[in-house]
Protein backbone atom coordinates (compact mmCIF):
# COMPACT_ATOMS: atom_id res chain seq x y z
CA UNK A 1 0.00 0.00 0.00
CA UNK A 2 0.78 3.36 -0.90
CA UNK A 3 -0.46 6.34 0.52
CA UNK A 4 0.48 10.23 -0.30
CA UNK A 5 -0.28 12.41 2.49
CA UNK A 6 -2.05 15.64 1.50
CA UNK A 7 -2.44 17.53 5.34
CA UNK A 8 -2.49 21.37 4.50
CA UNK A 9 0.28 21.60 7.23
CA UNK A 10 2.50 18.41 6.02
CA UNK A 11 1.95 20.61 2.18
CA UNK A 12 3.30 23.74 3.75
CA UNK A 13 6.00 22.63 5.06
CA UNK A 14 7.30 20.57 2.13
CA UNK A 15 7.28 23.51 0.33
CA UNK A 16 9.99 25.18 2.46
CA UNK A 17 11.78 22.16 2.41
CA UNK A 18 11.89 22.10 -1.66
CA UNK A 19 13.24 26.26 -1.37
CA UNK A 20 17.12 26.14 -2.56
CA UNK A 21 18.11 28.78 0.25
CA UNK A 22 16.19 27.09 3.05
CA UNK A 23 19.30 27.05 5.76
CA UNK A 24 19.40 23.50 7.70
CA UNK A 25 18.32 25.01 11.14
CA UNK A 26 15.09 25.75 9.76
CA UNK A 27 15.06 23.07 7.23
CA UNK A 28 15.78 20.71 10.56
CA UNK A 29 13.16 22.15 12.39
CA UNK A 30 10.91 21.62 9.59
CA UNK A 31 11.69 18.02 8.82
CA UNK A 32 10.97 17.47 12.49
CA UNK A 33 7.33 18.67 12.21
CA UNK A 34 6.38 17.04 9.23
CA UNK A 35 7.16 13.80 10.89
CA UNK A 36 5.19 14.84 13.76
CA UNK A 37 2.28 15.37 11.41
CA UNK A 38 2.76 12.35 9.74
CA UNK A 39 2.82 10.12 13.03
CA UNK A 40 -0.56 9.72 13.22
CA UNK A 41 -1.64 8.31 9.67
CA UNK A 42 1.46 5.51 9.90
CA UNK A 43 -0.05 4.76 13.51
CA UNK A 44 -4.09 4.29 12.48
CA UNK A 45 -4.21 0.53 12.38
CA UNK A 46 -1.74 -0.52 14.71
CA UNK A 47 -3.47 -3.06 17.53
CA UNK A 48 -4.63 -2.27 20.79
CA UNK A 49 -5.09 -4.04 24.04
CA UNK A 50 -8.08 -3.46 26.34
CA UNK A 51 -6.94 -2.12 29.72
CA UNK A 52 -8.38 -1.01 33.56
CA UNK A 53 -7.83 2.38 33.94
CA UNK A 54 -8.36 3.97 37.74
CA UNK A 55 -9.38 7.39 37.57
CA UNK A 56 -9.64 9.57 40.36
CA UNK A 57 -13.12 8.99 40.66
CA UNK A 58 -14.03 5.39 39.18
CA UNK A 59 -12.52 2.59 37.11
CA UNK A 60 -13.00 2.75 32.93
CA UNK A 61 -12.12 0.49 30.46
CA UNK A 62 -9.37 1.88 27.91
CA UNK A 63 -6.45 1.10 25.26
CA UNK A 64 -2.73 0.73 24.97
CA UNK A 65 -0.73 -0.12 22.29
CA UNK A 66 -0.90 -3.81 22.30
CA UNK A 67 3.19 -4.46 20.77
CA UNK A 68 6.40 -1.55 21.61
CA UNK A 69 7.04 0.27 18.71
CA UNK A 70 10.65 1.14 16.96
CA UNK A 71 11.85 3.32 14.78
CA UNK A 72 14.47 2.48 12.50
CA UNK A 73 16.12 5.89 10.97
CA UNK A 74 18.38 4.78 8.28
CA UNK A 75 21.58 6.77 8.47
CA UNK A 76 22.36 9.44 8.25
CA UNK A 77 19.33 11.22 6.76
CA UNK A 78 16.85 9.20 8.73
CA UNK A 79 18.38 11.07 12.09
CA UNK A 80 17.10 13.95 10.75
CA UNK A 81 13.23 12.45 10.27
CA UNK A 82 13.56 10.52 13.89
CA UNK A 83 13.10 13.64 16.08
CA UNK A 84 9.39 13.82 15.02
CA UNK A 85 8.34 10.75 15.74
CA UNK A 86 9.90 10.46 18.74
CA UNK A 87 7.84 13.67 20.10
CA UNK A 88 4.77 11.90 19.39
CA UNK A 89 5.89 7.98 20.41
CA UNK A 90 8.43 8.96 23.34
CA UNK A 91 8.20 5.64 24.76
CA UNK A 92 9.21 4.30 21.50
CA UNK A 93 12.69 2.10 21.06
CA UNK A 94 15.63 3.18 18.59
CA UNK A 95 17.30 0.83 16.45
CA UNK A 96 19.71 1.89 13.58
CA UNK A 97 20.66 0.12 9.80
CA UNK A 98 23.55 2.58 8.07
CA UNK A 99 23.10 2.31 4.26
CA UNK A 100 25.40 4.34 1.96
CA UNK A 101 24.58 4.39 -1.76
CA UNK A 102 27.38 3.43 -4.25
CA UNK A 103 27.31 5.96 -6.32
CA UNK A 104 28.19 4.57 -9.97
CA UNK A 105 26.34 1.62 -9.31
CA UNK A 106 23.73 2.96 -7.03
CA UNK A 107 23.74 0.07 -5.16
CA UNK A 108 23.19 0.32 -1.32
CA UNK A 109 26.05 -0.89 0.98
CA UNK A 110 25.53 -1.52 4.62
CA UNK A 111 28.06 -0.07 7.00
CA UNK A 112 25.98 -0.34 10.24
CA UNK A 113 23.10 -1.98 11.53
CA UNK A 114 21.78 -2.17 15.36
CA UNK A 115 18.50 -4.17 15.81
CA UNK A 116 17.74 -4.71 19.62
CA UNK A 117 16.63 -8.24 20.67
CA UNK A 118 13.01 -9.10 20.80
CA UNK A 119 12.30 -6.94 17.55
CA UNK A 120 10.83 -9.61 16.12
CA UNK A 121 7.82 -8.90 18.23
CA UNK A 122 7.73 -4.81 17.96
CA UNK A 123 6.12 -2.47 15.37
CA UNK A 124 8.30 -1.32 12.99
CA UNK A 125 8.48 1.91 11.52
CA UNK A 126 11.72 2.67 9.18
CA UNK A 127 12.71 6.07 8.36
CA UNK A 128 14.17 7.71 5.40
CA UNK A 129 13.54 11.43 3.89
CA UNK A 130 13.78 9.79 0.52
CA UNK A 131 12.43 6.98 -1.27
CA UNK A 132 14.76 6.93 -4.44
CA UNK A 133 15.61 4.22 -6.23
CA UNK A 134 14.13 2.09 -3.20
CA UNK A 135 17.43 -0.11 -3.27
CA UNK A 136 18.06 1.20 0.51
CA UNK A 137 15.10 0.86 1.57
CA UNK A 138 14.69 -2.68 0.08
CA UNK A 139 17.95 -3.78 2.07
CA UNK A 140 16.77 -2.39 5.37
CA UNK A 141 13.38 -4.39 5.03
CA UNK A 142 15.89 -7.31 4.16
CA UNK A 143 17.91 -7.01 7.49
CA UNK A 144 14.50 -6.80 9.41
CA UNK A 145 12.73 -9.31 7.92
CA UNK A 146 15.63 -11.57 8.83
CA UNK A 147 15.45 -10.35 12.60
CA UNK A 148 11.84 -11.70 12.21
CA UNK A 149 10.56 -8.86 11.80
CA UNK A 150 6.68 -9.07 10.26
CA UNK A 151 5.04 -5.34 11.05
CA UNK A 152 7.03 -2.78 9.15
CA UNK A 153 5.92 0.47 7.85
CA UNK A 154 7.66 3.07 5.69
CA UNK A 155 7.72 6.16 6.26
CA UNK A 156 9.75 9.35 3.64
CA UNK A 157 9.00 13.19 3.14
CA UNK A 158 9.34 12.64 -1.03
CA UNK A 159 8.78 9.57 -3.39
CA UNK A 160 10.11 8.39 -6.38
CA UNK A 161 7.50 6.87 -8.79
CA UNK A 162 10.63 4.17 -9.21
CA UNK A 163 11.02 3.64 -5.63
CA UNK A 164 7.71 2.98 -4.75
CA UNK A 165 7.56 0.41 -7.44
CA UNK A 166 10.51 -1.13 -6.90
CA UNK A 167 9.86 -1.31 -2.75
CA UNK A 168 6.04 -2.44 -3.11
CA UNK A 169 7.17 -4.65 -6.01
CA UNK A 170 9.66 -6.33 -3.25
CA UNK A 171 7.99 -6.02 -0.62
CA UNK A 172 4.32 -5.95 -1.01
CA UNK A 173 3.54 -6.11 2.60
CA UNK A 174 5.38 -2.87 3.52
CA UNK A 175 2.79 0.09 3.65
CA UNK A 176 4.39 3.23 2.32
CA UNK A 177 3.52 7.01 4.03
CA UNK A 178 4.97 9.90 1.85
CA UNK A 179 4.40 13.65 1.93
CA UNK A 180 4.94 13.94 -1.98
CA UNK A 181 5.32 11.55 -5.17
CA UNK A 182 7.34 13.47 -7.06
CA UNK A 183 7.77 13.01 -11.45
CA UNK A 184 10.94 11.02 -12.09
CA UNK A 185 14.30 10.14 -11.13
CA UNK A 186 17.02 11.82 -12.60
CA UNK A 187 20.38 9.89 -14.26
CA UNK A 188 21.84 10.18 -11.24
CA UNK A 189 19.40 9.09 -9.01
CA UNK A 190 17.72 12.17 -7.38
CA UNK A 191 14.56 12.78 -7.11
CA UNK A 192 12.77 15.58 -9.50
CA UNK A 193 11.83 18.04 -8.29
CA UNK A 194 13.09 17.09 -5.12
CA UNK A 195 14.68 18.81 -2.28
CA UNK A 196 17.76 17.71 -2.98
CA UNK A 197 20.14 15.29 -0.53
CA UNK A 198 18.44 15.42 2.54
CA UNK A 199 21.68 14.74 4.30
CA UNK A 200 23.88 17.17 3.22
CA UNK A 201 20.54 19.60 3.92
CA UNK A 202 20.34 18.69 7.27
CA UNK A 203 23.38 18.48 8.54
CA UNK A 204 24.66 21.58 6.24
CA UNK A 205 27.62 19.48 4.65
Amino acid sequence: MFQELHHPLIQHELSLLRHKDCPSPIFRSSVRRVAALMTPYLCADLPTTNTLVTTPLETVEGNCLARPIVLVPILRAGLGFLDGFLDMIPQASVAHIGLKRDESTLQPKTYYSNLPQGIAGSDVILLDPMLATGGSAVEAVRQLRAAGVNSIRFACLVAAPEGVEVLSHACPEVSIFAAALDRCLNEHGYILPGLGDAGDRLFGT
